[in-house]
């Protein structure tokens, strides 16, 4: 089937791929936050995803673009060794991308149709241990401004098991510590409430009595969580290196916002939590998707029962075996 343009294309009429399909592109991205509902951080993600493979294109437009094209910029991706989780995520846009063109019939068809992205081996995600989780936790000493809204969202990554997107998003009319809420907007621009433990409570009130008053420039500011330059919304990007950092002096390792909100979910399934309710409070779309913390705590249960069991202990039975055929 051809892949003539059904629709005028004279806005792609610039001199290369990059330039021509950036009307194009803009198009999609609307599309995106408008009809998807998509977050501006997917759509910049897609943005840039999209931008690389236009200016990877031999041809001179997105247009013209075949399923030959395509694979030779999957398998460039695979020979400069991107991950394939990277991998795939990027070809996800393109699939996305090509199906818009299609629906709003600037082409006839999509040239990423039949092809697949790589496997991925299972991987299981990085927890911290209850023990680990309070040392980073009580770390986060002293009453400075800085040190009282780090330990703030802190507490409330790991009590809510929330997203970094959702935590830094809070406003301070969806935070409720009567009630120990909050309410977050997460993916596909969904609703849900998250709960709060004592110590989340503690370290939000004292952040909002003592620490934020310090930080905020502008009375009218609605973000919880502030950056201390410019009194603005915390950046995830800030958030994140401070973890990292955190990881690195306290742990002996670095670890991100998605190690709590992993560390969370174990911990609540190896208190005996319904995996329904975890799923809830996650804010999963699916259970398969809650399901592979079901795996991690399984590990983690066979590691403790193998150092407590006597039976389990593998140098004892070894031992034992030696003794006999003496």
């Amino acid at each position: 089937m051809s892949n003539t343009p059904t629709r005028d294309a004279s806005e792609t009429s610039q001199s290369n791929g990059v330039r021509q399909s950036t009307p194009l592109l803009e198009e999609f991205l609307s599309y995106l936050a408008v009809e998807r509902n998509f977050s501006s951080h997917t759509r910049e993600a897609y943005r840039r995803d999209l931008e690389q493979f236009m200016a990877h294109l031999h041809v001179a437009s997105v247009l013209e673009v075949d399923t030959r094209e395509v694979r030779g910029y999957l398998a460039d991706l695979a020979r400069q060794d991107y991950k394939i989780s990277t991998r795939n995520r990027k070809m996800a846009a393109l699939r996305s991308f090509y199906r818009f063109l299609v629906r709003e019939e600037y082409r006839t068809s999509n040239p990423t149709e039949e092809l697949h992205g790589p496997k991925k081996g299972r991987t299981l995600p990085k927890v911290l241990d209850q023990t680990q989780t309070q040392q980073l936790l009580m770390a986060l000493a002293g009453d400075d401004p800085i040190n009282l809204r780090d330990r703030a969202w802190a507490h409330t990554l790991y009590a809510t098991g929330l997203r970094v997107s959702e935590v830094i998003g809070i406003d301070l009319d969806k935070l409720n510590l009567k009630q120990g809420e909050v309410r977050v907007i997460g993916k596909g621009n969904k609703e849900r409430i998250a709960l709060l433990d004592g110590p989340a409570m503690q370290a939000l009130e004292s952040y909002l009595w003592i620490g934020r008053p310090e930080l905020v420039k502008t009375p009218t500011e609605q973000a919880l969580f502030l950056n201390a330059k410019d009194g603005n919304r915390l950046t995830a990007r800030a958030l994140q290196q401070r973890l990292q950092t955190l990881g690195q002096e306290v742990l002996g390792f670095s670890i991100s916002p998605h190690t709590l909100r992993h560390s969370f979910a174990t911990h609540l399934l190896e208190g005996g939590a319904d995996l329904r309710v975890v799923q809830e409070l996650l804010g999963h779309s699916t259970i398969a998707t809650t399901q592979v913390y079901t795996h991690l705590s399984s590990q983690r249960l066979r590691k403790v029962y193998e150092l407590a069991h006597p039976r389990a202990k593998r140098g004892t039975i070894r031992s034992a075996d030696h003794s006999n055929k003496g």
